[in-house]
C-alpha cells in the first residue's frame, strides 16, 4: 500500500501530527513521518516527540534558521529530494499550519503531481504582512484535501474559489487537548517550573497569568515588548512567562515587572498544566487562544486579528494588539457569555483519516 508522507517542522505541528498520526495507524493507512529541522531546539523538538508519543522521525532535514527566503528553500529542496526518490510509493503529502515548512513541502509536492493534504485549512487574518498569511494562503491553493476546523475556514476556501476537497473535521489541537489534558492530570506531578536564569524550581501560588510572546512583530520591536511587559504588570498575581529561543537574546534590553517570572520551555503536558492552573492568557499565538477557549480560560491576544474569530464572540478572546492601556483594560474585562463548545467534537483526527481512506479509496 502507498504511504502517506507527513512534513513537520514546528512545535504546534508536533503536538498536531501526535494525535492525527495516531488515527491514522488505527485506520491502517501507512505514514512515513519528516522532520524538516525548522525548529531545531530540543526544547522545541525532541521532548515534543518524546512525551507525546511520536515515532521518530524517518528523516530530519536539519534546515534550521534564516531568512524566510533561505529556510523555505532548504526545506523545499529537501522535499523535492525526498519525494523524487520514493514517488512510486507515496499517496500523499500531508502539511499542518503554516509555517515555511508547510509551504515548502506543498510546492514540492505539487509541482510533482502528488496530492497535498492540509490540516488546518481556510484560517486568514487578511493580513498579508504576517508570512504565515502568506503561506496558508498559498498552500491552500495547491491543496487537493483541504481539512477546515469551523465553517469559517471553508467559507473563506470559497471566497477565494476553492471547494472540491474541503472538508469541515474540526480543529485537531481540540483532541490534542482532550487526550493529553487528561494525561497531564493523571501524572498527579505538581508543576515544577524552571527560572529562566538558573535557581531552584518553583511551583504556582496565588493567581497566575501565562504569558507567551514569539512573532516577529512583537519580539523583533523593542517598543513593542515594553508595551506588552507593561501591561501585563498590571495582573494582580504573577504572570509566568516560558522564554521562548527567539527572545534570549532580546531580554536585556527590557525591563521585566516584578511579578513576571521568566521559565525555561515548557513540554506540552506542562504547558497543559499551567494552562489548566492559570487565570488568564496573554499571548500572541493562535493555538494558544484556542487551547485556553478549550480549558475554559478568558484570553487577551496581543495582535490587532485573530484567524479564531469564534473565540471573540462574548469576550473571551480579546484583541489589543502590542497596547499596554489595552492590556490593562483587557485584563479587567471577564468573558461576558457563557462558554459554549467551538471547533468541532474533539475526534477531527478519526474524521480525518476516515475521509482519508474514503477518498484514495483504501
Amino acid at each position: 500500500m502507498k504511504e502517506i508522507i507527513t512534513l513537520v517542522g514546528a512545535r504546534p505541528q508536533f503536538v498536531k501530527a501526535s494525535v492525527v498520526s495516531r488515527a491514522l495507524r488505527d485506520a491502517g493507512i501507512p505514514e512515513v513521518l519528516v522532520h524538516s529541522g525548522q525548529h531545531y531546539d530540543a526544547a522545541m523538538s525532541a521532548v515534543f516527540f518524546e512525551e507525546l508519543g511520536l515515532p521518530e522521525p524517518a528523516l530530519n532535514f536539519e534546515a534550521g534558521s534564516g531568512s524566510h527566503g533561505a529556510q523555505t528553500a532548504a526545506i523545499l529542496a529537501k522535499t523535492e529530494e525526498l519525494l523524487l526518490s520514493r514517488r512510486d510509493r507515496t499517496l500523499a503529502l500531508m502539511v499542518y499550519g503554516d509555517t515555511n515548512s508547510t509551504l515548502a513541502g506543498a510546492l514540492a509536492a505539487a509541482k510533482l503531481h502528488i496530492p497535498v493534504i492540509h490540516v488546518e485549512a481556510g484560517l486568514r487574518s487578511f493580513n498579508r504582512q504576517m508570512p504565515e498569511e502568506i503561506n496558508r494562503v498559498l498552500t491552500d491553493q495547491l491543496s487537493s484535501l483541504l481539512f477546515c476546523s469551523s465553517e469559517t475556514g471553508a467559507a473563506h476556501l470559497r471566497a477565494e474559489g476553492i471547494s472540491a476537497g474541503v472538508h469541515i473535521t474540526g480543529d485537531v489541537m481540540h483532541d490534542a487537548v482532550r487526550i493529553f489534558s487528561g494525561l497531564a492530570t493523571e501524572k498527579g506531578e505538581a508543576l515544577r517550573l524552571v527560572p529562566l536564569n538558573g535557581g531552584a524550581p518553583f511551583t504556582l501560588s496565588g493567581p497566575t497569568a501565562l504569558l507567551t510572546v514569539h512573532r516577529p512583530s512583537n519580539t523583533d520591536d523593542p517598543a513593542n515588548m515594553a508595551a506588552i511587559l507593561e501591561g501585563a504588570a498590571d495582573f494582580s498575581g504573577e504572570v509566568i512567562w516560558p522564554v521562548h529561543p527567539r527572545n534570549h537574546d532580546r531580554l536585556s534590553g527590557l525591563r521585566i515587572p516584578p511579578n513576571i517570572r521568566l521559565v525555561k520551555p515548557l513540554p506540552y503536558l506542562s504547558l497543559l498544566q499551567l494552562l489548566a492552573q492559570a487565570a488568564l492568557v496573554l499571548t500572541d499565538s493562535g493555538g494558544l487562544q484556542k487551547e485556553a477557549y478549550w480549558l475554559k480560560k478568558a484570553c487577551i491576544t496581543m495582535r490587532r486579528e485573530t484567524e479564531w474569530v469564534e473565540t471573540l464572540e462574548g469576550g473571551w478572546n480579546q484583541l489589543t494588539g502590542p497596547d499596554a492601556a489595552a492590556l490593562r483594560q483587557a485584563i479587567g474585562n471577564p468573558p461576558r457569555t457563557p462558554w459554549q463548545p467551538l471547533y468541532g467534537d474533539g475526534y477531527a483526527s478519526q474524521h480525518i483519516a476516515a475521509i482519508i481512506k474514503a477518498h484514495f479509496g483504501l
